[in-house]
C-alpha cells in the first residue's frame, strides 16, 4: 500500500505557499474585504472614508463632512476634524498617514484611549480604499501646514510633502476606484444620498453634504444636498413614517446610557398592520437584528403589558395578548454604540453582545413607563390597537391554517393553476409569476419544463400595505403563491415568521407586461414579498423579468429592443435615422409574443436579462413602499413628479 503513494513534495512545498504582502491581499481577494466588486462594493469605498470622518465627529472633533462625485467618477471626501497625524510612527518607521493608508487594520480606533466607540470598526479601513484605487491623494491640514501624499494601487508614489499653509484642520481624501477590479465604476447619487441621510439621523448635529459634479443645474450650480438632523432618531422615525397615518401624535425618544452603553431609541405607532423596526450598532445597519433588538422587544412588551394590566384596560378584551400584538403598527429605530461589537449571523450583521440586551431593555422600560403614565390618552389608544391586533391575529391564524391545510406539505396539493417543473432541486428551479391567464398560457408553452414552473395570477393581487393579516391569508392569489412555493407561515413564538426550509424554488421571477398596469402588478407583488416574505429578497431569490419593448425589422435583419435608445440606434444603423424605413412592432403585453419569442427574449437563461431585487437600505425601502402603496396621495404624487422623467407611460 505504501509503495503506491506517490511522493508529491516536489509539487507542493513551502515555495508553493504564497504570502500576500499587505495590500496585495486586498487586490487579490477584494470581495473578502469589501463584500463584493459590483455596485455595493464600489459605494462601500465611500462609506469607509466617511466612517473615519464620523469617528472624528463622535470623538467631538468634526462637524462637517463633504462628499463630492467628480465628472470622472472619482470621489473627494473632506472633513474638518483634527487631520490624520503625519509624524513618524515609531514602530513602522514612516509617517502615521502612510501607515493608516497602507497597513491593514491600522488606525486610532484600535486604541481605546483615542476613540471610545467607532463606526468603522466593522469595516476594513481606508487602506482598503487605497488598495482598490488606481489613484489616491491624501491632504491633511494640521499644525498650520497642508501635508500631501499620493498613492497608486496602494503603493506610495512619494513621501509626505508639505505643500502649503493652513489656518484650519481636517483631512481630504481623493480617490479613483480601479476599473480593472470593479465590474461597475459609476457612482449612483441616490445610493450615497440615502447613506449620508441615514448617518445624519444617526449622529445628530453633524452636517453631511453631497455634491454631484456630473449634473449641472440651470443656474450653473451642481446637484447638491445637505443632510443635518438636530433631533436624530426622532426625525428618522418621522421620515420613515411620513406616508403613514399616525396613531399617536408623539415620537417617544430615548437618549440615555445604561451599564456604560449609550442607547438611543425613537418609536411611534401608526394605523398600519406592519411592524417596522430598524437597528444600528456604531452606525452599522444590523439587518438581522441581535441582542439590542431582543432587549428592545422585551422592554416594550413587559412595560406595555404591565401598564395595560395595572390600568385594567385588558379586562374587557376577550383575547389573549401576545408579544407580537404589541408591535403591530410600530415604527422604531434603535441605535447603540458598543466599544467592542461582536457580530454574527449569515451576513455578519447580527449583534451578539449579551450585555446589550439588559441595557436596552432597562432603557426602553423606564422611558416608556414614564411616557405611558404621563400620556394616558395615547396609552389607551396604543392598548386598544394591541387588543385589535390580538383579535386580528386569531382571525389570521384561522386563515393561515386554511393555507396550511391546502399546503403541498400536508397533502393538500399544489394550486391547480401551477404548471410545475420536473426538477425537485430547489437551487435549480425557477417560478415565474405571470400576469394573466393569456400570458401564462404562452409562458407554459415557451418554458423549459425541466426547471421552469409557471403560476399565472389573475388581475391585481391584494395590496398588503393596507390589508389586515386575515385578509392577506384569505386572498386566493396570495394563498396560491404560498402553496406553490412550499413555504409556511408562523410559529408559536412568532406568528409572522416565514419558514423557508421547504422552499421549492430559488429563483422567483415576476414577469408582467411592460406597461403601467404591468408595473403596478409588479409593485403589488414586490410589496407582498417585502412585507410578508422579506427573507426571500434578503437571500437574493426574487427577480424581475425584462421583456423587450420592440421588435425592429429591416429586410431580413431583426432585433429586439429593450429601450427607446436601442430602438433609435437600430433606426440609425439600418434606416439612416429614418423611422419610416424600419418596421417596428411595439409589445404592449406578454400575450402579444409567440411562445418562441417569449422564450428567446425573456425566459431563456442564455439570452435573458433578470433584475435581482435587493434591499440595500431597509428603512428607505420601508418608507418608499408606504408612500407608493399607502393611503396618502400627496407624497406619492410628489414622488411620481420627481421621477416622471424615468417613467415609461403609454399614451
Amino acid at each position: 500500500m505504501s509503495e503506491e503513494i506517490k511522493n508529491t513534495s516536489s509539487d507542493y512545498s513551502a515555495d508553493s505557499i504564497q504570502v500576500l504582502e499587505g495590500l496585495e491581499a486586498v487586490r487579490k481577494r477584494p470581495a473578502m474585504y469589501i463584500g463584493d466588486i459590483s455596485e455595493k462594493g464600489l459605494h462601500h469605498l465611500v462609506y469607509e472614508v466617511v466612517d473615519n470622518s464620523i469617528d472624528e465627529a463622535l470623538a467631538g472633533y468634526c462637524t462637517l463632512v463633504d462628499v463630492v462625485i467628480n465628472e470622472d467618477n472619482s470621489i473627494v471626501v473632506t472633513d474638518n476634524g483634527r487631520g490624520i497625524p503625519v509624524d513618524i510612527h515609531e514602530k513602522e518607521g514612516k509617517s502615521a498617514l502612510e501607515v493608516v493608508l497602507t497597513v491593514l487594520h491600522a488606525g486610532g480606533k484600535f486604541d481605546k484611549g483615542t476613540y471610545k466607540v467607532s463606526g468603522g470598526l466593522h469595516g476594513v479601513g481606508v487602506s482598503c480604499v487605497n488598495a482598490l484605487s488606481t489613484y489616491l491623494k491624501a491632504e491633511v491640514r494640521r499644525n498650520g501646514h497642508v501635508y500631501m501624499q499620493e498613492f497608486s494601487c496602494g503603493k506610495p508614489l512619494h513621501d509626505v510633502q508639505v505643500v502649503g499653509d493652513a489656518d484650519s484642520t481636517g483631512t481630504t481624501i481623493t480617490f479613483k476606484p480601479d476599473g480593472s477590479i470593479f465590474t461597475v465604476t459609476e457612482y449612483k447619487y441616490d445610493i450615497l444620498a440615502t447613506r449620508l441621510r441615514e448617518l445624519a439621523f444617526l449622529n445628530a448635529g453633524i452636517t453631511l453634504r453631497l455634491t454631484d459634479k456630473r449634473v449641472k443645474k440651470d443656474d450653473g450650480s451642481y446637484k447638491s444636498e445637505i443632510f443635518h438632523s438636530d433631533e436624530g432618531l426622532k426625525e428618522f422615525v418621522r421620515y420613515i413614517d411620513r406616508s403613514k397615518e399616525k396613531l399617536i401624535p408623539d415620537v417617544i425618544h430615548i437618549v440615555t446610557e445604561k451599564q456604560g452603553i449609550p442607547v438611543e431609541v425613537a418609536m411611534t405607532y401608526n394605523t398600519s398592520y406592519n411592524e417596522s423596526v430598524f437597528s444600528y450598532v456604531n452606525d452599522i445597519n444590523t439587518i438581522e437584528g441581535g441582542t439590542h433588538v431582543a432587549g428592545f422587544r422585551r422592554g416594550l412588551t413587559r412595560t406595555l403589558k404591565k401598564y395595560a394590566e395595572d390600568s385594567k384596560l385588558l379586562e374587557k378584551a376577550k383575547v389573549e395578548i401576545q408579544g407580537d400584538d404589541f408591535r403591530e403598527g410600530l415604527t422604531a429605530v434603535i441605535s447603540i454604540k458598543v466599544a467592542e461589537p461582536q457580530f454574527e449571523g449569515q451576513t455578519k450583521t447580527k449583534l451578539g453582545n449579551s450585555e446589550v440586551t439588559g441595557a436596552v431593555d432597562q432603557a426602553v422600560g423606564e422611558a416608556l413607563g414614564y411616557y405611558l403614565e404621563e400620556h394616558p390618552k395615547e396609552a389607551k389608544t396604543i392598548v386598544e390597537k394591541v387588543v385589535l391586533a390580538a383579535s386580528a391575529r386569531q382571525a389570521a391564524r384561522k386563515a393561515r391554517e386554511q393555507v396550511l391545510r391546502k399546503s403541498p406539505l400536508t397533502g393538500g396539493g399544489l394550486p391547480g393553476k401551477l404548471a410545475d417543473c420536473q426538477s425537485k432541486d430547489a437551487s435549480l428551479c425557477e417560478l415565474f409569476l405571470v400576469e394573466g391567464d393569456s400570458a401564462g398560457g404562452t409562458a407554459k408553452q415557451g418554458r423549459d419544463s425541466k426547471f421552469q414552473a409557471i403560476l399565472p395570477l389573475r388581475g391585481k393581487i391584494l395590496n398588503v400595505e393596507k390589508a389586515m393579516d386575515h385578509k392577506v391569508f384569505e386572498s386566493e392569489e396570495i394563498q396560491n403563491i404560498y402553496r406553490a412555493m412550499g413555504v409556511t407561515i408562523g410559529t408559536e413564538d412568532d406568528p409572522k415568521a416565514l419558514n423557508t426550509d421547504k422552499l421549492r424554488y430559488h429563483k422567483v421571477i415576476i414577469m408582467t407586461d411592460a406597461d403601467v398596469d404591468g408595473s403596478h402588478i409588479a409593485t403589488l407583488i414586490l410589496t407582498f414579498f417585502f412585507r410578508r416574505m422579506r427573507a426571500l429578497i434578503e437571500n437574493g431569490y426574487v427577480y424581475l423579468a425584462t421583456p423587450p419593448l420592440y421588435l425592429c425589422k429591416k429586410g431580413k435583419v431583426e432585433e429586439y429592443c429593450w429601450t427607446d435608445q436601442q430602438r433609435q440606434a437600430f433606426i440609425l444603423k439600418y434606416g439612416g435615422g429614418d423611422e419610416k424605413q424600419i418596421q417596428t412592432q411595439r409589445y404592449k403585453g406578454l400575450g402579444e409574443m409567440s411562445d418562441h419569442q417569449l422564450w428567446e427574449t425573456t425566459m431563456n437563461p442564455e439570452n435573458r436579462t433578470l433584475k435581482q431585487i435587493t434591499i440595500d437600505n431597509a428603512a428607505e425601502a420601508d418608507q418608499i413602499f408606504s408612500m407608493l402603496m399607502g393611503e396618502d396621495v400627496g407624497p406619492r404624487r410628489e414622488f411620481i413628479e420627481e421621477n416622471a422623467t424615468y417613467a415609461n407611460i403609454d399614451a
